[in-house]
């Protein structure tokens, strides 16, 4: 945890719930804020598996850990000397 950004590790711009707990589970249109990049591009992620999601009834939701593990996986792994 980092005590600077509040004792959280997760991005600021995930919103909290009404009762101040972090939410587990975005919409669509957080998670493409979230990830700076727009709803049509996110719905792309989800349709071709690089961002899995999960149905709550009729509503579409993506939790805080795969967006995590997506940004992760975009890193690139460190070569010889440090460089990708």
């Amino acid at each position: 945890m980092d005590p600077v950004a509040g004792g959280t590790d997760r991005p600021a711009s995930v919103p909290d719930g009404p009762s101040g707990v972090p939410r587990l589970l975005l919409t669509p249109e957080e998670a493409a804020q979230a990830l700076g990049i727009g709803r049509t591009k996110l719905y792309r992620l989800l349709a071709e598996g690089f961002l899995p999601s999960v149905r709550i009834g009729g509503s579409r939701r993506i939790s805080t850990e795969a967006l995590d593990r997506f940004v992760h996986s975009l890193e690139p792994a460190a070569g010889p000397g440090g460089l990708a």
